[in-house]
């Protein structure tokens, strides 16, 4: 086989050209290889297909919510413009938990380890079982990522199983750090790559994608990382106003009481010293009426003030539009066959390619020179 003609021409030659390569001999080259590209673009597209069908069918499931906003709009308008710009006013006043933190939310450890116990069931709707056991038992993994895998299987033999107690879980004190064992650990890093979050800055959609291997749990998980999300950040924001509204009631159901015992020590003294006109008998009902009224008085004010902390609560309570419900997925988002496909036929016809302009060319360099220096 004859090798590629490339021809480089200075600029002063006669013909007036410089630096040319003889693509017409590059594609006569190819075109006398054609057998050996179809040959290795079947290859390509054979080793294609083989992966494709090894992938598992993952199905994805995309949630979308708003959250009220109660700013008002011109700081709406600024709002947007500066998230145009990259810039952030802070609209949310004195709320640290602002919309770019939920991602970080989701993937927080406590959140996904709360997931695991969440109650699934199967696309025929018979068989219960928990998220843990369903990453656990049912989640399949392509062949190859058992071979990667085996290395690390076969030094996992030679520990010594002291390293898995010391990784146990430690719930016993609430302040102290949290502790999870390695399977817990590797269903945390799987739930991570499969439940994706994301806020737009200038919109303040959330948006929410859970890609699972069974479209029911698929369905089911986002729907309660939404509401659990929802029910975090609701939590969050009105946890000072509930404060709030526990010390009130507190102190309206004190008063309730003073109310009703000085209540009824002024009728029990009305009904004993009924007809009496001494002045000491006459003082001494002022004084108990003045402390009913009195204690009527602390009782009706803590009464409002309850009303006003009920009120506060609903207030600072976020109310979340949902764009886009969870629904069952029926067409599998992944592997996309023909994609990859065309991605290794294509792989293969570069290759082939490859071979015969630069390599072949190279190797028969090569063995021209050992031959001239033997």
């Amino acid at each position: 086989m004859s090798e590629i003609d490339i021809e480089v021409r200075d600029d002063n030659s006669d013909n007036g050209k410089s630096n040319e390569i003889d693509l017409v001999a590059i594609a006569k080259k190819l075109w006398s290889e054609r057998k050996r590209i179809i040959i290795w673009s079947v290859c390509g597209a054979v080793i294609g297909l083989i992966v494709a069908f090894s992938i598992p069918r993952e199905y994805t499931t995309n949630v979308k919510l708003v959250p009220e906003s109660g700013d008002s709009p011109s700081g709406n308008a600024l709002g947007g413009l500066a998230a145009m710009a990259g810039i952030n006013l802070g609209a949310d006043g004195d709320d640290a938990l602002s919309p770019n933190l939920y991602p970080d939310v989701i993937s927080s450890v406590p959140f996904e380890l709360s997931l695991l116990e969440i109650p699934l069931t199967d696309q025929s709707g018979n068989e219960k079982f928990t998220l843990e056991q369903y990453i656990t038992e049912d989640v399949r993994s392509p062949w190859w990522s058992a071979v990667m895998s085996a290395p690390g299987a076969i030094l996992s033999l030679f520990r010594s199983g002291n390293e898995d107690k010391e990784t146990e879980v430690s719930t016993g004190d609430d302040n102290g750090p949290l502790r999870i064992t390695m399977e817990q650990a590797g269903m945390i890093s799987f739930l991570r790559g499969a439940v994706v979050s994301d806020v737009d800055k200038k919109t303040g959609v959330i948006s929410i994608s859970v890609t699972m291997q069974d479209p029911v749990v698929s369905a089911t998980l986002a729907d309660t990382v939404a509401h659990r999300l929802q029910e975090f950040i609701t939590g969050y924001r009105t946890q000072k106003a509930r404060q709030d509204l526990e010390f009130v009631e507190k102190l309206n159901n004190e008063a309730k009481d003073k109310y009703y015992e000085a209540q009824q020590k002024y009728a029990n003294y009305l009904d004993s010293h009924q007809g009496l006109v001494l002045f000491s008998a006459q003082t001494m009902r002022d004084r108990l009426e003045n402390e009913a009224t009195l204690a009527f008085n602390v009782y009706n004010q803590t009464a409002q003030k309850l009303e006003l902390a009920k009120a506060k609560v609903q207030e600072q309570t976020p109310v979340y539009a949902t764009i886009e419900p969870p629904t069952v997925p029926i067409i599998p988002s992944k592997p996309r066959k023909v994609v990859l496909l065309f991605g290794f036929t294509f792989l293969g016809f570069a290759a082939s390619c490859a071979w015969i302009i630069f390599g072949q060319p190279l190797i028969n360099a090569f063995r021209k020179d050992e031959g001239m220096e033997s």
